[in-house]
């Protein structure tokens, strides 16, 4: 018994089976081209079929990591009468320069900006920082490198 595909059943039937002529007209019907719609339209097929499709592909872009600053101004509030403040310890990754110091403080933090840096050397305080170690290290690298 040879069977018939539908569109060929449906030749010389104005709708083709699906009742108004303005119905299924055009590509709208279909939802999109590739991967589109396919968590509205085509769930179940995408969901069967092509998991491997699902979410994100190609190159990604180069992630920085967001740092949690924090203003001289701020920082010198944050100690109070002390000499000793610890930015790490309380959650800060960066001092910024904005505001005065008029306190020799003693700041152990990650990173700083020149211009709090500049600042607290300049009330008589000092900032404390293992990322400082490590540009020394290049600077001298540097060096070595122009002999």
């Amino acid at each position: 018994m040879m069977v018939r595909k539908k569109v060929v059943r449906q030749r010389g039937h104005r709708t083709h089976g699906w009742g108004s002529p303005k119905k299924h007209r055009g590509k709208g019907s279909r939802g999109g081209r590739g991967m589109a719609g396919s968590e509205k339209h085509r769930k179940t097929y995408v969901l069967k079929y092509a998991r491997d499709r699902i979410g994100k592909q190609g190159f990604t872009a180069k992630r920085t990591k967001n740092l949690l600053s924090i203003n001289l101004r701020e920082a010198a509030k944050l100690a109070g009468k002390s000499k000793k403040l610890d930015l790490t310890a309380l959650g800060y990754d960066k001092l910024l320069g904005t505001g005065e110091i008029k306190a020799a403080l003693e700041i152990k933090v990650d990173y700083f900006s020149a211009g709090a840096k500049q600042k607290v050397e300049a009330a008589g305080g000092k900032i404390i920082s293992d990322a400082v170690v490590e540009e020394a290290v290049e600077e001298v690298v540097e060096e070595t490198v122009e002999e």
